[in-house]
Protein backbone atom coordinates (compact mmCIF):
# COMPACT_ATOMS: atom_id res chain seq x y z
CA UNK A 1 0.00 0.00 0.00
CA UNK A 2 1.10 3.04 -0.46
CA UNK A 3 1.93 5.63 2.16
CA UNK A 4 0.70 9.21 2.01
CA UNK A 5 2.36 10.98 4.47
CA UNK A 6 5.80 9.97 2.42
CA UNK A 7 3.96 12.25 -0.48
CA UNK A 8 4.65 9.71 -3.09
CA UNK A 9 2.51 7.22 -5.35
CA UNK A 10 2.87 3.32 -5.65
CA UNK A 11 5.60 1.99 -3.02
CA UNK A 12 5.56 5.31 -0.73
CA UNK A 13 9.47 5.59 -1.57
CA UNK A 14 10.88 9.37 -1.96
CA UNK A 15 13.68 10.65 -4.33
CA UNK A 16 13.44 14.00 -2.20
CA UNK A 17 17.47 14.30 -1.11
CA UNK A 18 16.68 17.41 1.15
CA UNK A 19 18.27 17.52 4.14
CA UNK A 20 14.90 17.93 6.60
CA UNK A 21 14.93 20.40 9.01
CA UNK A 22 15.34 19.90 12.23
CA UNK A 23 12.39 19.56 14.93
CA UNK A 24 10.86 22.51 16.36
CA UNK A 25 13.43 24.62 14.26
CA UNK A 26 11.70 28.05 13.31
CA UNK A 27 11.73 27.41 9.27
CA UNK A 28 13.98 30.36 7.96
CA UNK A 29 14.14 31.87 4.52
CA UNK A 30 17.72 31.41 2.23
CA UNK A 31 18.87 30.97 -0.91
CA UNK A 32 19.35 28.39 -3.05
CA UNK A 33 23.31 27.73 -1.88
CA UNK A 34 21.40 27.47 1.60
CA UNK A 35 22.76 30.89 2.63
CA UNK A 36 20.53 32.71 5.38
CA UNK A 37 18.57 35.42 3.99
CA UNK A 38 18.89 38.09 6.89
CA UNK A 39 16.76 40.62 4.85
CA UNK A 40 14.69 39.83 2.07
CA UNK A 41 12.92 43.59 1.95
CA UNK A 42 15.75 45.57 0.51
CA UNK A 43 18.58 45.00 -2.39
CA UNK A 44 21.45 46.83 -1.28
CA UNK A 45 22.26 50.23 -2.14
CA UNK A 46 24.50 53.06 -2.37
CA UNK A 47 23.08 54.82 0.39
CA UNK A 48 19.21 54.37 1.69
CA UNK A 49 18.33 55.74 -1.98
CA UNK A 50 20.67 54.22 -3.95
CA UNK A 51 21.55 53.67 -6.97
CA UNK A 52 21.72 49.69 -6.47
CA UNK A 53 24.76 47.90 -7.00
CA UNK A 54 25.68 45.01 -9.28
CA UNK A 55 27.19 42.60 -6.60
CA UNK A 56 23.55 42.05 -5.20
CA UNK A 57 24.23 38.35 -5.03
CA UNK A 58 20.58 37.26 -3.51
CA UNK A 59 18.62 39.95 -5.74
CA UNK A 60 20.37 38.47 -8.47
CA UNK A 61 19.53 35.00 -8.20
CA UNK A 62 15.83 35.42 -6.48
CA UNK A 63 15.20 37.96 -9.84
CA UNK A 64 16.99 35.40 -13.06
CA UNK A 65 15.38 32.51 -11.68
CA UNK A 66 11.81 34.56 -11.75
CA UNK A 67 12.71 35.55 -14.82
CA UNK A 68 12.81 31.95 -16.27
CA UNK A 69 9.34 30.55 -14.03
CA UNK A 70 7.06 30.35 -17.42
CA UNK A 71 8.11 28.29 -20.51
CA UNK A 72 7.26 29.67 -23.10
CA UNK A 73 4.25 32.32 -21.75
CA UNK A 74 5.28 35.28 -20.10
CA UNK A 75 5.41 35.36 -16.45
CA UNK A 76 3.75 38.14 -16.42
CA UNK A 77 1.86 40.20 -19.04
CA UNK A 78 1.17 37.09 -21.04
CA UNK A 79 -2.46 38.04 -22.47
CA UNK A 80 -1.36 41.26 -24.69
CA UNK A 81 -2.73 43.28 -27.81
CA UNK A 82 -0.59 45.30 -29.91
CA UNK A 83 -0.63 47.74 -32.84
CA UNK A 84 2.20 49.45 -35.01
CA UNK A 85 2.35 54.21 -35.25
CA UNK A 86 4.17 56.76 -34.96
CA UNK A 87 5.54 59.44 -32.26
CA UNK A 88 5.05 62.87 -33.46
CA UNK A 89 6.94 65.31 -31.47
CA UNK A 90 6.08 68.89 -30.31
CA UNK A 91 9.58 70.64 -29.70
CA UNK A 92 8.93 72.27 -26.67
CA UNK A 93 8.10 71.01 -23.00
CA UNK A 94 6.33 73.95 -20.90
CA UNK A 95 6.67 76.54 -23.64
CA UNK A 96 10.75 76.05 -23.26
CA UNK A 97 12.79 74.85 -25.92
CA UNK A 98 12.60 70.77 -24.99
CA UNK A 99 16.53 71.02 -25.84
CA UNK A 100 16.74 72.93 -22.29
CA UNK A 101 16.14 69.49 -20.78
CA UNK A 102 16.92 66.34 -22.83
CA UNK A 103 19.07 66.03 -26.08
CA UNK A 104 17.09 62.88 -27.35
CA UNK A 105 17.18 63.36 -31.15
CA UNK A 106 13.41 62.20 -31.25
CA UNK A 107 12.05 65.00 -29.41
CA UNK A 108 13.89 67.93 -30.79
CA UNK A 109 12.01 69.04 -33.96
CA UNK A 110 8.54 69.71 -33.65
CA UNK A 111 6.34 67.62 -36.41
CA UNK A 112 9.56 64.80 -36.15
CA UNK A 113 7.92 61.99 -36.43
CA UNK A 114 9.56 58.02 -35.08
CA UNK A 115 8.17 54.79 -35.59
CA UNK A 116 6.20 52.73 -33.08
CA UNK A 117 5.29 49.70 -32.01
CA UNK A 118 2.92 49.58 -28.59
CA UNK A 119 2.06 46.45 -26.84
CA UNK A 120 -1.13 46.72 -24.26
CA UNK A 121 -1.90 43.97 -21.85
CA UNK A 122 -3.05 42.44 -18.40
CA UNK A 123 -0.32 41.64 -15.86
CA UNK A 124 -1.24 38.58 -13.81
CA UNK A 125 -3.21 36.43 -15.36
CA UNK A 126 -2.66 33.84 -18.70
CA UNK A 127 -2.37 34.45 -22.25
CA UNK A 128 -6.09 33.61 -23.22
CA UNK A 129 -7.38 35.14 -19.77
CA UNK A 130 -10.51 37.22 -19.89
CA UNK A 131 -9.50 41.02 -20.45
CA UNK A 132 -12.18 41.87 -17.86
CA UNK A 133 -10.28 40.58 -14.83
CA UNK A 134 -9.51 42.95 -12.51
CA UNK A 135 -5.45 43.69 -13.31
CA UNK A 136 -2.99 46.18 -13.90
CA UNK A 137 -2.78 46.61 -17.30
CA UNK A 138 0.59 46.66 -19.18
CA UNK A 139 1.35 49.90 -21.48
CA UNK A 140 4.86 49.07 -23.20
CA UNK A 141 5.96 51.33 -25.81
CA UNK A 142 8.41 50.62 -28.14
CA UNK A 143 10.41 53.95 -30.09
CA UNK A 144 12.17 52.93 -33.05
CA UNK A 145 14.84 56.30 -33.47
CA UNK A 146 17.71 57.29 -35.69
CA UNK A 147 19.60 56.34 -32.15
CA UNK A 148 18.49 53.09 -32.29
CA UNK A 149 15.56 51.58 -30.22
CA UNK A 150 13.81 53.19 -26.52
CA UNK A 151 11.47 51.24 -24.53
CA UNK A 152 8.91 53.02 -21.85
CA UNK A 153 7.65 49.86 -20.12
CA UNK A 154 5.04 51.04 -18.08
CA UNK A 155 1.44 50.15 -16.77
CA UNK A 156 -2.22 51.79 -16.41
CA UNK A 157 -1.99 53.09 -12.73
CA UNK A 158 0.53 55.69 -12.21
CA UNK A 159 2.27 53.90 -8.87
CA UNK A 160 2.77 49.93 -7.72
CA UNK A 161 3.40 47.93 -5.29
CA UNK A 162 6.64 47.89 -3.98
CA UNK A 163 9.06 50.21 -3.85
CA UNK A 164 12.20 48.04 -3.88
CA UNK A 165 12.77 45.14 -7.58
CA UNK A 166 14.07 42.45 -4.45
CA UNK A 167 10.00 42.04 -3.63
CA UNK A 168 8.93 41.72 -7.37
CA UNK A 169 8.67 37.87 -7.33
CA UNK A 170 6.99 38.14 -4.11
CA UNK A 171 4.24 40.66 -5.19
CA UNK A 172 3.56 38.05 -8.44
CA UNK A 173 3.75 35.02 -6.39
CA UNK A 174 1.20 36.39 -3.81
CA UNK A 175 -1.29 37.57 -7.09
CA UNK A 176 0.01 34.64 -9.20
CA UNK A 177 -2.31 31.13 -8.60
CA UNK A 178 -2.05 29.29 -5.60
CA UNK A 179 0.91 26.43 -6.60
CA UNK A 180 -1.35 23.35 -5.37
CA UNK A 181 -4.97 24.61 -6.28
CA UNK A 182 -4.24 26.75 -8.71
CA UNK A 183 -6.43 28.98 -8.61
CA UNK A 184 -6.44 33.18 -7.83
CA UNK A 185 -6.42 33.59 -4.19
CA UNK A 186 -7.67 36.62 -2.23
CA UNK A 187 -6.00 35.54 1.29
CA UNK A 188 -2.52 34.95 -0.41
CA UNK A 189 -3.03 38.39 -2.05
CA UNK A 190 -3.87 40.26 1.22
CA UNK A 191 -1.87 38.33 3.50
CA UNK A 192 1.17 39.31 0.97
CA UNK A 193 -0.60 43.16 0.91
CA UNK A 194 -1.56 43.17 4.59
CA UNK A 195 1.60 43.07 5.46
CA UNK A 196 3.02 45.47 3.25
CA UNK A 197 2.32 48.90 4.13
CA UNK A 198 3.51 50.87 0.73
CA UNK A 199 0.83 49.06 -1.79
CA UNK A 200 -1.63 50.78 -0.14
CA UNK A 201 -2.23 53.49 -2.98
CA UNK A 202 -1.48 50.33 -5.47
CA UNK A 203 -4.71 48.58 -3.65
CA UNK A 204 -7.34 52.22 -3.48
CA UNK A 205 -6.08 52.06 -7.19
CA UNK A 206 -6.48 48.63 -8.18
CA UNK A 207 -10.03 47.39 -6.81
CA UNK A 208 -11.70 51.02 -7.45
CA UNK A 209 -13.47 50.84 -11.39
CA UNK A 210 -9.41 51.76 -12.35
CA UNK A 211 -8.50 48.23 -11.85
CA UNK A 212 -10.67 47.22 -15.25
CA UNK A 213 -9.99 49.47 -17.98
CA UNK A 214 -12.88 49.81 -20.18
CA UNK A 215 -10.55 49.01 -23.46
CA UNK A 216 -7.40 50.20 -24.37
CA UNK A 217 -7.99 52.89 -26.45
CA UNK A 218 -9.43 54.68 -23.60
CA UNK A 219 -6.82 53.67 -21.12
CA UNK A 220 -4.03 56.05 -19.55
CA UNK A 221 -0.75 55.01 -19.58
CA UNK A 222 2.57 55.65 -17.34
CA UNK A 223 6.16 54.76 -17.14
CA UNK A 224 5.34 54.61 -13.05
CA UNK A 225 9.11 54.81 -12.64
CA UNK A 226 11.01 58.24 -12.05
CA UNK A 227 13.77 58.40 -14.85
CA UNK A 228 16.26 61.19 -15.97
CA UNK A 229 16.79 63.26 -18.92
CA UNK A 230 20.02 65.31 -19.68
CA UNK A 231 20.36 67.81 -21.85
CA UNK A 232 23.76 68.80 -23.88
CA UNK A 233 25.73 70.47 -21.08
CA UNK A 234 25.43 67.01 -19.35
CA UNK A 235 22.69 68.51 -16.79
CA UNK A 236 20.08 66.15 -15.29
CA UNK A 237 16.59 66.42 -14.14
CA UNK A 238 14.21 63.84 -12.56
CA UNK A 239 11.38 63.03 -15.20
CA UNK A 240 7.65 61.20 -15.04
CA UNK A 241 6.47 59.72 -18.03
CA UNK A 242 2.54 59.84 -18.73
CA UNK A 243 0.15 58.83 -21.85
CA UNK A 244 -3.00 60.70 -21.62
CA UNK A 245 -6.02 59.12 -24.02
CA UNK A 246 -7.40 61.68 -26.15
CA UNK A 247 -10.78 59.08 -26.67
CA UNK A 248 -10.77 59.95 -22.73
CA UNK A 249 -10.48 57.69 -20.14
CA UNK A 250 -13.13 54.94 -19.32
CA UNK A 251 -13.50 51.76 -16.86
CA UNK A 252 -15.61 49.64 -15.93
CA UNK A 253 -17.59 48.88 -12.86
CA UNK A 254 -17.39 45.50 -11.49
CA UNK A 255 -20.58 44.58 -12.63
CA UNK A 256 -20.60 46.00 -16.10
CA UNK A 257 -17.14 43.67 -16.43
CA UNK A 258 -19.20 40.75 -16.27
CA UNK A 259 -21.79 41.25 -18.19
CA UNK A 260 -19.02 41.78 -21.35
CA UNK A 261 -17.40 38.65 -19.80
CA UNK A 262 -20.27 36.30 -20.37
CA UNK A 263 -20.22 36.64 -23.97
CA UNK A 264 -16.88 37.83 -24.93
CA UNK A 265 -13.21 37.66 -23.22
CA UNK A 266 -11.56 39.30 -25.98
CA UNK A 267 -13.60 42.68 -26.34
CA UNK A 268 -10.24 45.06 -25.60
CA UNK A 269 -8.02 43.15 -28.04
CA UNK A 270 -11.60 43.21 -30.33
CA UNK A 271 -12.12 46.99 -29.70
CA UNK A 272 -8.53 48.06 -30.52
CA UNK A 273 -7.85 45.94 -33.97
CA UNK A 274 -11.59 46.94 -34.63
CA UNK A 275 -11.10 50.90 -34.25
CA UNK A 276 -7.82 50.57 -36.05
CA UNK A 277 -9.11 48.76 -39.08
CA UNK A 278 -12.25 51.22 -39.80
CA UNK A 279 -9.83 54.25 -39.83
CA UNK A 280 -10.75 55.38 -35.95
CA UNK A 281 -7.12 55.79 -35.51
CA UNK A 282 -6.48 56.05 -31.40
CA UNK A 283 -4.29 58.87 -30.16
CA UNK A 284 -2.36 59.34 -26.70
CA UNK A 285 -0.70 62.68 -25.56
CA UNK A 286 2.72 62.44 -24.21
CA UNK A 287 3.42 64.38 -21.25
CA UNK A 288 5.87 64.70 -18.41
CA UNK A 289 6.44 65.72 -15.14
CA UNK A 290 9.98 67.49 -13.98
CA UNK A 291 11.76 67.65 -11.16
CA UNK A 292 15.17 68.99 -10.45
CA UNK A 293 17.71 65.89 -9.50
CA UNK A 294 18.00 66.12 -5.65
CA UNK A 295 16.67 64.34 -2.89
CA UNK A 296 13.92 67.28 -2.28
CA UNK A 297 13.45 67.78 1.53
CA UNK A 298 10.44 69.73 1.34
CA UNK A 299 8.80 66.78 0.30
CA UNK A 300 6.94 64.19 2.67
CA UNK A 301 7.49 61.50 0.89
CA UNK A 302 10.84 60.22 -1.82
CA UNK A 303 10.67 61.52 -5.37
CA UNK A 304 12.08 58.37 -6.95
CA UNK A 305 9.25 56.46 -4.71
CA UNK A 306 7.15 54.00 -7.02
CA UNK A 307 4.50 54.54 -4.84
CA UNK A 308 3.82 57.85 -5.17
CA UNK A 309 2.35 60.20 -7.61
CA UNK A 310 4.26 63.73 -7.88
CA UNK A 311 1.53 66.73 -7.29
CA UNK A 312 0.57 67.65 -10.35
CA UNK A 313 0.03 71.56 -8.73
CA UNK A 314 3.85 71.45 -8.13
CA UNK A 315 4.90 69.16 -11.06
CA UNK A 316 2.67 69.85 -13.61
CA UNK A 317 2.24 67.73 -16.50
CA UNK A 318 3.62 68.89 -19.91
CA UNK A 319 2.78 67.46 -23.75
CA UNK A 320 5.90 67.14 -25.68
CA UNK A 321 3.93 65.03 -28.59
CA UNK A 322 1.37 62.65 -29.62
CA UNK A 323 1.35 59.38 -30.37
CA UNK A 324 -0.85 57.96 -32.89
CA UNK A 325 -2.07 53.92 -33.80
CA UNK A 326 -2.57 53.61 -37.04
CA UNK A 327 -1.36 49.90 -38.61
CA UNK A 328 -2.68 46.58 -36.77
CA UNK A 329 0.30 43.69 -37.05
CA UNK A 330 0.38 41.49 -39.77
CA UNK A 331 1.04 38.28 -37.21
CA UNK A 332 0.06 37.93 -33.75
CA UNK A 333 2.80 35.80 -32.64
CA UNK A 334 5.62 37.87 -34.87
CA UNK A 335 4.96 41.14 -33.98
CA UNK A 336 2.88 40.94 -30.52
CA UNK A 337 3.83 38.07 -28.86
CA UNK A 338 7.98 38.39 -30.33
CA UNK A 339 8.11 42.40 -29.24
CA UNK A 340 10.47 42.25 -26.30
CA UNK A 341 10.66 45.43 -24.16
CA UNK A 342 13.41 46.45 -21.63
CA UNK A 343 13.52 49.37 -19.51
CA UNK A 344 17.22 49.56 -19.61
CA UNK A 345 16.81 50.23 -23.46
CA UNK A 346 17.45 54.32 -23.38
CA UNK A 347 19.25 56.00 -26.21
CA UNK A 348 21.11 59.44 -25.66
CA UNK A 349 19.61 62.10 -23.86
CA UNK A 350 17.56 59.90 -21.55
CA UNK A 351 19.17 58.19 -18.34
CA UNK A 352 18.04 55.54 -15.28
CA UNK A 353 17.49 57.22 -11.66
CA UNK A 354 18.29 55.60 -8.34
CA UNK A 355 15.03 54.22 -8.52
CA UNK A 356 15.19 50.92 -6.44
CA UNK A 357 12.37 49.43 -8.83
CA UNK A 358 13.51 50.74 -12.04
CA UNK A 359 16.93 49.27 -11.49
CA UNK A 360 16.05 45.92 -10.52
CA UNK A 361 13.65 46.03 -13.87
CA UNK A 362 16.30 47.25 -15.93
CA UNK A 363 18.25 43.68 -15.58
CA UNK A 364 15.37 41.84 -15.08
CA UNK A 365 12.97 42.89 -18.42
CA UNK A 366 15.76 41.78 -21.06
CA UNK A 367 17.19 38.72 -18.87
CA UNK A 368 13.53 37.38 -19.28
CA UNK A 369 13.35 38.12 -23.32
CA UNK A 370 16.65 36.35 -23.55
CA UNK A 371 15.17 33.38 -21.46
CA UNK A 372 11.81 33.55 -23.09
CA UNK A 373 12.47 34.39 -26.70
CA UNK A 374 16.44 33.42 -26.93
CA UNK A 375 19.54 35.28 -27.01
CA UNK A 376 19.41 36.96 -30.41
CA UNK A 377 15.52 37.93 -29.66
CA UNK A 378 17.11 41.76 -31.05
CA UNK A 379 17.22 40.11 -34.20
CA UNK A 380 13.83 39.76 -35.31
CA UNK A 381 12.30 42.09 -37.47
CA UNK A 382 9.44 43.55 -34.40
CA UNK A 383 12.72 44.22 -31.89
CA UNK A 384 15.67 45.70 -34.34
CA UNK A 385 16.26 48.72 -34.13
CA UNK A 386 15.80 51.28 -37.23
CA UNK A 387 19.73 51.96 -37.72
CA UNK A 388 22.35 49.43 -38.64
CA UNK A 389 23.70 47.09 -35.62
CA UNK A 390 27.21 46.10 -35.61
CA UNK A 391 28.41 44.23 -32.53
CA UNK A 392 30.94 41.51 -31.87
CA UNK A 393 28.78 39.00 -30.35
CA UNK A 394 28.57 35.97 -31.78
CA UNK A 395 26.26 32.85 -31.62
CA UNK A 396 24.09 31.46 -29.02
CA UNK A 397 20.41 29.62 -30.22
CA UNK A 398 18.53 30.86 -33.38
CA UNK A 399 21.57 33.08 -35.04
CA UNK A 400 20.67 34.09 -38.36
CA UNK A 401 22.84 36.82 -39.50
CA UNK A 402 25.93 38.22 -38.00
CA UNK A 403 25.80 41.73 -36.48
CA UNK A 404 28.58 42.82 -38.59
CA UNK A 405 29.62 46.64 -40.48
CA UNK A 406 30.53 46.72 -44.11
CA UNK A 407 34.16 46.29 -45.24
CA UNK A 408 35.20 44.60 -41.70
CA UNK A 409 37.07 41.68 -40.91
CA UNK A 410 34.82 39.01 -40.62
CA UNK A 411 37.59 37.16 -38.71
CA UNK A 412 37.68 39.63 -35.72
CA UNK A 413 34.63 39.59 -33.25
CA UNK A 414 36.87 41.09 -30.50
CA UNK A 415 38.22 45.14 -29.69
CA UNK A 416 40.13 46.63 -29.97
CA UNK A 417 41.38 45.21 -32.58
CA UNK A 418 44.79 46.46 -35.32
CA UNK A 419 43.22 44.27 -38.13
CA UNK A 420 39.66 45.66 -39.73
CA UNK A 421 37.61 45.24 -36.63
CA UNK A 422 35.24 47.18 -34.64
CA UNK A 423 35.82 50.67 -33.26
CA UNK A 424 34.54 52.69 -30.68
CA UNK A 425 32.13 54.98 -31.66
CA UNK A 426 33.53 58.73 -31.37
CA UNK A 427 31.89 61.43 -28.85
CA UNK A 428 30.27 64.25 -30.71
CA UNK A 429 32.12 67.35 -30.56
CA UNK A 430 31.84 69.42 -27.54
CA UNK A 431 29.15 66.55 -26.29
CA UNK A 432 29.59 66.86 -22.26
CA UNK A 433 28.89 63.70 -20.26
CA UNK A 434 26.07 63.26 -17.13
CA UNK A 435 27.90 62.13 -14.31
CA UNK A 436 25.48 62.42 -11.64
CA UNK A 437 27.44 62.19 -8.08
CA UNK A 438 27.54 59.24 -5.64
CA UNK A 439 28.46 58.72 -1.85
CA UNK A 440 27.11 56.51 0.70
CA UNK A 441 27.74 53.31 2.84
CA UNK A 442 26.83 49.99 1.09
CA UNK A 443 23.45 49.27 2.98
CA UNK A 444 20.16 47.40 2.70
CA UNK A 445 17.73 49.96 4.32
CA UNK A 446 14.44 51.21 3.08
CA UNK A 447 14.04 54.97 1.95
CA UNK A 448 13.75 57.40 4.94
CA UNK A 449 10.09 59.18 3.83
CA UNK A 450 7.93 56.36 3.28
CA UNK A 451 4.40 57.84 4.05
CA UNK A 452 3.03 54.61 3.03
CA UNK A 453 -0.99 56.06 3.70
CA UNK A 454 -0.92 60.13 2.91
CA UNK A 455 -1.57 59.44 -0.77
CA UNK A 456 -3.72 56.59 -0.82
CA UNK A 457 -6.35 58.38 1.38
CA UNK A 458 -5.67 61.30 -1.08
CA UNK A 459 -6.71 59.12 -3.85
CA UNK A 460 -9.87 57.47 -1.68
CA UNK A 461 -11.27 60.99 -1.52
CA UNK A 462 -10.22 62.43 -5.44
CA UNK A 463 -12.54 59.63 -6.35
CA UNK A 464 -16.12 60.07 -7.27
CA UNK A 465 -19.23 58.66 -5.45
CA UNK A 466 -19.62 55.58 -7.47
CA UNK A 467 -15.71 55.15 -7.44
CA UNK A 468 -15.77 54.89 -3.85
CA UNK A 469 -18.93 52.60 -3.67
CA UNK A 470 -17.45 50.28 -5.89
CA UNK A 471 -14.05 50.46 -4.50
CA UNK A 472 -15.32 49.51 -1.33
CA UNK A 473 -17.54 46.92 -2.53
CA UNK A 474 -14.54 45.18 -4.31
CA UNK A 475 -12.77 45.15 -1.42
CA UNK A 476 -15.23 43.58 0.76
CA UNK A 477 -16.50 40.74 -2.06
CA UNK A 478 -12.02 39.82 -1.62
CA UNK A 479 -11.50 39.93 2.05
CA UNK A 480 -14.46 38.15 2.81
CA UNK A 481 -12.76 34.90 1.61
CA UNK A 482 -9.60 36.03 3.71
CA UNK A 483 -8.66 34.89 7.29
CA UNK A 484 -9.60 37.23 10.30
CA UNK A 485 -6.41 38.16 11.07
CA UNK A 486 -5.73 39.99 7.29
CA UNK A 487 -9.37 41.21 7.27
CA UNK A 488 -8.48 43.12 10.42
CA UNK A 489 -4.74 44.17 9.06
CA UNK A 490 -5.96 45.57 6.14
CA UNK A 491 -8.78 47.79 7.92
CA UNK A 492 -5.77 49.06 10.03
CA UNK A 493 -4.14 50.21 7.01
CA UNK A 494 -7.34 52.10 5.54
CA UNK A 495 -8.07 53.68 8.55
CA UNK A 496 -4.50 55.52 8.55
CA UNK A 497 -5.14 56.27 5.02
CA UNK A 498 -8.81 57.97 5.56
CA UNK A 499 -10.96 57.22 8.78
CA UNK A 500 -14.11 56.94 6.26
CA UNK A 501 -12.36 54.77 3.74
CA UNK A 502 -11.46 51.59 6.87
CA UNK A 503 -14.73 52.65 8.95
CA UNK A 504 -16.36 51.53 5.32
CA UNK A 505 -14.77 48.66 4.57
CA UNK A 506 -14.86 47.45 8.50
CA UNK A 507 -18.53 47.89 8.81
CA UNK A 508 -18.84 46.14 4.98
CA UNK A 509 -16.94 43.19 7.07
CA UNK A 510 -19.10 43.12 9.98
CA UNK A 511 -15.93 44.20 11.85
CA UNK A 512 -17.07 46.25 15.25
CA UNK A 513 -16.10 49.71 14.20
CA UNK A 514 -14.67 51.20 17.31
CA UNK A 515 -11.76 48.87 17.34
CA UNK A 516 -10.25 50.61 14.77
CA UNK A 517 -10.93 54.33 15.09
CA UNK A 518 -7.75 54.68 17.15
CA UNK A 519 -5.71 54.42 14.91
CA UNK A 520 -3.55 56.64 12.96
CA UNK A 521 -5.70 58.75 10.65
CA UNK A 522 -4.40 60.19 7.36
CA UNK A 523 -1.26 61.62 6.26
CA UNK A 524 0.67 59.14 8.86
CA UNK A 525 4.16 58.14 8.48
CA UNK A 526 4.38 55.19 9.76
CA UNK A 527 5.57 52.25 8.47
Amino acid sequence: MSDESNNGEGSGETTDMRPEAQKGEQPILTNRQGHPVYDNQNSRTVGSRGPTTLENYQFLEKITHFDRERIPERVVHARGAGAHGYFEAYGTVGGEPIANFTRAKLFQEKGKRTPMFVRFSTVIHGGTSPETLRDPRGFATKFYTEDGNWDLVGNNLKVFFIRDAIKFPDVIHAFKPDPVTNRQDPRRIFDFISLTPEAMHMITFLFSPWGIPASYRTMQGSGVNTYKWYNFEGKGVLVKYHWVPKQGVKNLTQEQANEIQATNFNHATQDLFESIEQGNYPEWEFCVQIMSDDEHPELDFDPLDDTKVWDEDKFPMMPVGRMVLDRNPVNYFAEVEQIAFGTGVLVDGLDFSDDKMLQGRTLSYSDTQRYRVGPNYLQLPINQGKKHVATNQRDGQMTYYVDQAPGTNPHVNYEPSSMGGLHEAPKPEGQVDHTPYVEGNLVRQKIERTNDYKQAGERFRSFEDWERDELISNLVGALEQCNRDIQERMVRHFVQCDENYGRRVAEGLKLNVADYMAAETAGSTAD
